[in-house]
């Protein structure tokens, strides 16, 4: 299996939440806060709208999101565990992803939980509203102060512990619960190999196979490594 995290679209032009150039030194994160969200609505919608569906709709899969891909077409990747909220490996091709944080691509009402796609709703006049019952719409992603979907929840780690091998890419394990993901599987005796530009919390602590790389480098030629059948 495999867990990624934004280090794999910063290849495909989608800046971190985190560290140098991250989209925390631009923005307030107190935007995407769902107390805040819920009081001033147009406000962090602004915010949404710049980062989620301007900015982010422009990326394209890179080639590390095709090789993961085709490692699950070939029958060698049974699940992807993804932090990411962009859809770029449902676009180059895979089908088995558990989306820890949620999705950008859908959005849903705050009172009636209605859902509908975020690519069929106007996002001029913000903040968007629901065709049913007239609320706020929000993506349907984890904010600050929401928890995690319990079927995401669930899901990735009953997929951590039958793992026998999980790439770990592009993330440094600090945002939690997800950093615990890696961590359930090393304590079922799977083994570990990370693909990282620089070394993360789990490199000197449960890697066994450190590649320092980008994903985009890397992924290729790991599947090319492998037998073609």
């Amino acid at each position: 299996m495999a867990f990624t995290g934004a280090g794999i679209s910063v290849e495909s032009g989608i800046p971190p939440f985190r560290g140098e150039g991250g989209l925390w030194q631009k923005y307030d994160p107190e935007s995407l806060d769902i107390h805040f969200f819920l009081r001033n609505p147009e406000a962090s919608w602004r915010v949404i709208r710049e980062i989620f569906y301007e900015a982010f709709d422009k990326a394209q899969p890179n080639a590390a999101h095709v090789a993961l891909a085709e490692l699950e077409s070939r029958g060698v990747l049974k699940a992807l565990i993804t932090q990411n909220i962009d859809n770029l490996h449902q676009r180059a091709g895979s089908r088995v992803v558990v989306e820890f944080h949620g999705s950008a691509r859908t959005l849903r009402c705050v009172d009636c939980a209605e859902s509908c796609e975020a690519s069929q709703t106007d996002l001029s006049k913000l903040p968007p509203t629901c065709r049913l019952c007239g609320a706020i719409l929000k993506p349907d992603f984890v904010f600050f102060g929401e928890p995690i979907s319990h079927h995401a929840y669930a899901r990735a780690f009953l997929e951590a512990e039958r793992a026998d091998v999980m790439l770990v890419i592009g993330t440094t394990g600090e945002v939690m619960p997800a950093g615990l993901v890696p961590r359930i599987a090393k304590s079922k005796g799977a083994t570990l190999i990370e693909i990282n530009p620089a070394e993360s919390n789990y490199t000197r602590e449960i890697t066994d196979i450190f590649i320092e790389a980008k994903a985009a480098e890397a992924l290729p030629r790991l599947l090319e490594a492998l037998p073609a059948s």
